[in-house]
């Protein structure tokens, strides 16, 4: 699942047949001549948004441009994916933003802020790499990415709005700010809303074509445009200049408190860059046919924005939208990406004074357009069809909107996580007969035809056993023994669901074995895991002894209880 610019629910919702098998290479030579078209073509659509990101992050234009020459050059040496590209992202760029707002005042105390929480942020990729976490984005729920994705894109859309209207607003939130912009219509700079308006007709027109780059072309314009009209006589702001004299490595002296809360912040950043990296990575692997290695990326992004954080650059990570233009472009292997970083890095060496003349309200309908393919209502449809995880996606949704990108995402993930532990802990509880004269037990209560065994009481927990549902599902089970017409000699607790078993289920299967052992009846564990027969056999006592438990299948245990 990918936050960025696009796509976001399409990167997971496609056809299965349009993943193809890998096809046969190219010759070396033509690879190496469509790697470098490749590379220059993505450049010029990276490169405009790179300067926007830093907007969006409130940081200054070198701030992007730092951090898509990291990210294109480290990912290309070090990365697995022949398609990522590996920038700053309007998601990241987003959360950078609302944390660095809430913890740094502004100038140089918000840009050491912001070097070191992505500095932190690769610091735990790289952990995570080398600890060989490659799934952890898994934590985060699709549902809370659909959400966090639409609630994100409406954000920045309102946040850019200032730029095309040509008026400011002090509120941070997105409710107050919309009304306030709204208040001011009659304050609207005509001549902003008229550049901005022409930039986004452009963009939409030119993106449904896919070999012409629409970013590129309303830089160009708006380049031009500035040769021949005063942008500041019609009360239009411009980029201004990008000193790259500021560029500087190091990183701040921060005291250990101020570091340990750093990287508290940095992993739910580094949370959101991988979701919608490993999304973007995979989705073109499987695509393709590609191998992928999971905790290499998370090394080399790791790599990528600890060199983006010492030279105060942005977070990076593999957006849907870059990834796809560079497929689209006819990349071959990563060493497009270091193409495009070269040619980045020949402009902003030689056409520095042309890139300070970019009008705001051109990058803010550039961000507009980057972050529309989010705002479609369709991400949210096989949650409403499925009739599952609505509650989340919503909460993930509103959350951002009203709490803001950090908090919003947090208190979603808090959400799926709570929602989660309550469907575990429901006590659902089937009790199990033979299906006609086969050796399959199944529930009584879906299968007419299945009939219990005399003597003996078989049930099987629908969720795991843990701490949360020990005690809830046992006190099921007491219920169901209990409505039986004759007492059970033997009752059957089928496991299979439990793949593991902490102290508190433990605990709680002793005092239930001991209970029915105090009523002359016997419990017997059955169809456990390897793991739960290893640990149940440490803990077995007098109550629970050994030869209680068993690997072996319901129907073998059934034929072992009844055999003279």
């Amino acid at each position: 699942m990918t936050i960025d610019t696009g796509h976001a629910a399409a990167a997971h919702l496609q056809d299965p047949s349009e993943y193809a098998r890998p096809g046969a290479r190219k010759p070396p030579a033509q690879r190496v001549l469509k790697d470098v078209l490749a590379g220059m073509s993505i450049a010029g659509l990276l490169l405009p948004e790179a300067v926007a990101y830093a907007g969006i992050a409130n940081m200054p234009p070198q701030a992007g441009l730092v951090a898509l020459l990291a990210g294109l050059t480290v990912y290309a040496l070090l990365g697995r994916s022949r398609f990522a590209i590996v920038s700053s992202t309007s998601s990241s760029a987003a959360v950078l933003a609302a944390t660095v707002n809430a913890q740094a005042g502004g100038g140089a105390a918000q840009l050491a802020y912001a070097a070191a929480l992505v500095a932190a942020t690769g610091f735990l990729f790289a952990l995570a790499g080398f600890a060989r976490l490659g799934g952890m984005s898994d934590f985060v729920a699709k549902p809370v990415l659909r959400g966090f994705a639409f609630g994100l894109a409406f954000t920045i859309v309102v946040k850019q709005l200032p730029s095309i209207l040509g008026v400011s607003s002090h509120y941070g939130d997105v409710p107050r700010m919309a009304f306030d912009l709204a208040r001011q219509a009659l304050a609207w700079n005509v001549h902003s809303v008229a550049l901005g308006g022409a930039a986004l007709a452009i963009l939409f027109a030119l993106g449904r074509r896919a070999r012409i780059p629409a970013t590129l072309v309303v830089i160009v314009l708006g380049i031009g445009a500035g040769y021949f009209i005063d942008w500041h006589r019609w009360g239009i702001a411009v980029v201004g200049a990008i000193d790259v004299r500021d560029v500087h490595v190091g990183l701040p002296a921060f005291a250990r408190t101020q570091w340990v809360q750093t990287a508290e912040l940095a992993f739910a950043l580094m949370l959101i860059l991988y979701a919608e990296s490993y999304g973007s990575i995979r989705s073109f692997a499987l695509k393709h046919g590609d191998e992928m290695s999971a905790n290499r990326d998370l090394v080399a992004l790791g790599g990528a924005n600890v060199v983006s954080g010492l030279l105060q650059g942005m977070p990076v990570g593999a957006g849907y939208s870059a990834t796809s233009a560079n497929e689209a472009a006819g990349a071959q292997t990563r060493w497009a990406g270091l193409v495009a970083a070269i040619v980045v890095g020949l402009i902003v060496a030689f056409l520095r004074p042309e890139l300070a003349r970019i009008p705001e309200p051109v990058l803010a309908a550039i961000v507009i357009y980057a972050v529309s393919h989010s705002l479609h209502p369709d991400a949210f449809r096989p949650y409403w069809v499925w009739r599952r995880d609505r509650l989340t996606a919503i909460a993930a949704l509103a959350g951002v909107l009203v709490l803001g990108v950090l908090h919003g995402l947090l208190v979603a993930i808090g959400v799926s996580l709570l929602l989660t532990l309550r469907d575990f802990s429901e006590p659902m509880v089937s009790v199990l007969g033979r299906l006609r004269d086969s050796h399959d037990f199944v529930d009584l209560s879906t299968h007419a035809d299945a009939r219990p065994v005399d003597s003996i009481m078989i049930l099987r927990p629908e969720a795991p056993l843990f701490f949360a549902n020990a005690d809830r599902v046992l006190s099921e089970v007491r219920k169901l023994i209990a409505a039986q017409a004759s007492t059970p000699a033997t009752v059957m607790l089928s496991l299979e669901e439990t793949p593991d078993v902490d102290g508190t289920a433990i605990e709680a299967l002793r005092i239930f074995a001991a209970e029915l052992r105090a009523h002359g009846q016997r419990l017997l564990l059955v169809r456990l895991k390897p793991r739960v027969l290893e640990v149940l056999s440490r803990a077995a006592d007098e109550t629970l002894p050994r030869d209680a438990l068993h690997e072996l299948s319901v129907d073998e245990c059934v034929q072992s209880v009844l055999a003279p």
